[in-house]
């Protein structure tokens, strides 16, 4: 988990450096969004087999997860919009179809995860399902004001997705054999949603959690803590902290592969692990502790900056 763990304030500072400008890509019939970390987010990944029904089709820097189910795929996120013919290759370099993804299901309705999936869902006709508030998002096209990195200075859109279906938290989402669980854990974004399935291999069934970011980033003059224009969610993160880690959780995906080690987990497995590095109890405990440990320095940074 290198990459996430630094400061709160340099998060704030990052941030605003990632809003994105958007231009017309007309060759690739997909919106280009340029931002100072995308070119390395959507450098180009192999896709592998995580457990039994359950595969990493992502670019190297923005997790995408395809689930084989008896009755078709479902997709977990997008991507950006230039990640779709990386996503769309690799699905078909495991042996499977495009067309044969029914769902699409999005973690939070920023740009890096759903920048991709109105492409992904007209080339595949697949229903796209958000908690409520992310779906309207998606619709929209753009952040709400009540998001924590909204900023009403920036456009920091992302292509709309006309068609969304909303659920609700526990909400149960089936195709054929597999059910996929919605979580509600809303802090990095209002409509925030991580997802939870059994996947099963060689008859022992483990459970994946494909958790949302818990991080604790913002526009410049938010906080969790609340202000003038919004209200106090720090204990709503928290409790969303807290939910992941309680989660039953055998394998931990994440939004970013590197908040949970995928790609070191990967190298051990392919330099001959006796076990399976992605089988880890543990892991959605550690993702929630380190979560925890930068919620309490970002409130602390904000007491300081407002003299509490």
């Amino acid at each position: 988990m290198r990459s996430w763990l630094v400061n709160a304030f340099a998060c704030v500072i990052t941030v605003m450096a990632l809003h994105p400008a958007v231009a017309k890509d007309t060759t690739a019939r997909v919106n280009t969004i340029r931002c100072s970390s995308c070119n390395d987010w959507n450098r180009p990944q192999v896709p592998f087999r995580v457990y039994g029904n359950t595969y990493y089709v992502g670019v190297h820097g923005l997790s995408a997860v395809l689930i084989a189910t008896s009755k078709g795929l479902i997709l977990l996120d997008g991507g950006l919009p230039q990640s779709i013919p990386l996503i769309e290759a690799n699905i078909r370099k495991l042996g499977f179809q495009v067309k044969d993804i029914r769902l699409i299901l999005n973690s939070h309705a920023h740009f890096d995860h759903a920048g991709g999936i109105a492409g992904l869902q007209r080339d595949s006709g697949a229903v796209v399902i958000a908690s409520t508030l992310g779906a309207q998002a998606l619709r929209n096209g753009q952040l709400g004001q009540e998001d924590p990195q909204y900023n009403p200075s920036e456009k920091s859109g992302f292509p709309k997705v006309p068609q969304v279906r909303g659920v609700q938290d526990g909400e149960k989402v089936n195709l054929g054999d597999v059910s996929v669980t919605a979580y509600l854990t809303p802090g990095h974004t209002p409509g925030s949603t991580t997802w939870a399935w059994q996947s099963c291999e060689k008859k022992r069934c483990l459970s994946i959690v494909y958790a949302d970011s818990l991080n604790p980033v913002s526009a410049e003059g938010f906080r969790f803590t609340g202000g003038s224009r919004h209200p106090d969610i720090s204990s709503q993160f928290q409790q969303s902290i807290d939910r992941v880690s309680n989660l039953p959780c055998d394998i931990l995906l994440s939004v970013h592969p590197d908040f949970s080690d995928v790609f070191e987990k990967l190298e051990r497995r392919q330099k001959g692990s006796a076990v399976n590095p992605f089988i880890d109890p543990q892991g959605c405990r550690t993702y929630a502790s380190t979560a925890n440990r930068r919620l309490q320095e970002r409130l602390s940074l904000e007491q300081v900056k407002t003299g509490k």
